[in-house]
């Protein structure tokens, strides 16, 4: 009797179990999300990426279709852990006013642009042309960090510097422009004549049609082994350090 009781108790347990563990994936998915987040990014970011790596990613066939790219969510970020391709590492950029300092990826794509900034165009070069680069915001998502990836650019203001790098050549820009205009305005990462500049694009809130965009010119072009150590322990912050804009 006991034992016919204990099967019975079985796929009840088992029931109980997985409810439980169902609610604490509901109450924690923010920050599993930005576990799993930050986890990836300080695996890419630029320090532990050798020259000869983004040499070769540099030739790697990516897509650069932006639209294709779907807003942040737990469910999007769990689903790029079934991804076991290595992302395309080419480069780091780091904002020490925001404290950013992410992968550069070849391309945009939903599993790149959930752990760094991807390039928009194929044929952009730092420090040549317009260098426009994409990522996620958590702006307006519920979780324990809302500093991650692209979100910070909400705070940058003109004059704070920005660096990119390709651990050869290290590249300044000041930012001379924070804006806000609509997903259609895509001129924004076109060329300008005469000008050296650099374009950063987010959402301005998740899921939202407008766009956070914020560009600055070239100030400085600099080997990477005669950087400054401040300049370069940008490149070295660990992700998950979080950020609170002074009030």
């Amino acid at each position: 009797m006991d034992k016919k009781k204990k099967k019975r108790q079985w796929p009840i347990n088992l029931a109980i179990v997985f409810l439980f563990l169902a609610g604490l994936a509901l109450i924690f998915n923010a920050q599993i999300r930005d576990f799993i987040i930050s986890q990836n990014t300080n695996r890419y970011q630029i320090a532990h990426v050798t020259t000869k790596q983004i040499e070769a990613n540099t030739k790697k066939d990516v897509s650069f279709d932006f639209d294709a790219v779907e807003s942040l969510s737990i469910q999007s970020v769990l689903a790029s852990q079934m991804d076991s391709q290595p992302l395309p590492v080419i480069g780091g950029i780091a904002i020490p006013d925001l404290k950013v300092n992410l992968p550069i990826f070849k391309g945009v794509n939903n599993t790149s642009l959930m752990y760094g900034a991807g390039t928009m165009k194929a044929d952009q070069v730092m420090g040549k042309g317009n260098y426009a680069l994409a990522s996620h915001t958590s702006s307006g998502f519920a979780g324990i960090n809302q500093n991650n990836l692209f979100t910070p650019l909400q705070n940058a203001k003109d004059g704070m510097m920005i660096y990119i790098t390709d651990k050869a050549h290290i590249y300044e820009y000041k930012i001379t422009s924070v804006k806000v205009v609509n997903r259609s305005h895509v001129e924004v990462i076109d060329d300008v004549a005469n000008r050296k500049m650099i374009t950063l694009v987010t959402c301005e809130t998740r899921g939202s049609d407008d766009r956070i965009i914020v560009q600055g010119d070239l100030t400085k072009e600099i080997a990477f082994d005669d950087a400054s150590k401040s300049i370069l322990s940008a490149f070295e912050l660990d992700y998950n350090v979080y950020y609170k804009p002074a009030t």
